[in-house]
């Protein structure tokens, strides 16, 4: 939809949980012109690809495995960079 974005929350108790973040209006009042700006809340977040990260170690891996890997190489490099099994999120 336009208005909202779906996400998936990478760690934490909710971790692998799909979400929808809706726009929000955001109204400054310390501000002498009035005004209203719609927002996503959204934070920055980075993306590679599997092969890019190879020889990496990562603290958290989310995995979007909606194709399939080109080779079963591929998903042993996305997983193996990540120390504990319970820091990577397969969707």
């Amino acid at each position: 939809m336009q208005n909202v974005v779906e996400a998936s929350i990478m760690n934490g108790k909710l971790r692998c949980e799909n979400v929808l973040l809706p726009r929000i209006p955001m109204i400054p009042t310390d501000v002498p012109i009035e005004f209203k700006r719609i927002q996503l809340p959204i934070r920055l977040a980075f993306a590679m690809t599997i092969n890019k990260s190879q020889g990496q170690t990562l603290s958290v891996c989310g995995l979007d495995l909606g194709t399939p890997c080109f080779s079963h190489g591929q998903l042993y490099v996305a997983c193996s960079g990540v120390g504990k099994v319970q820091s990577v999120c397969i969707g």
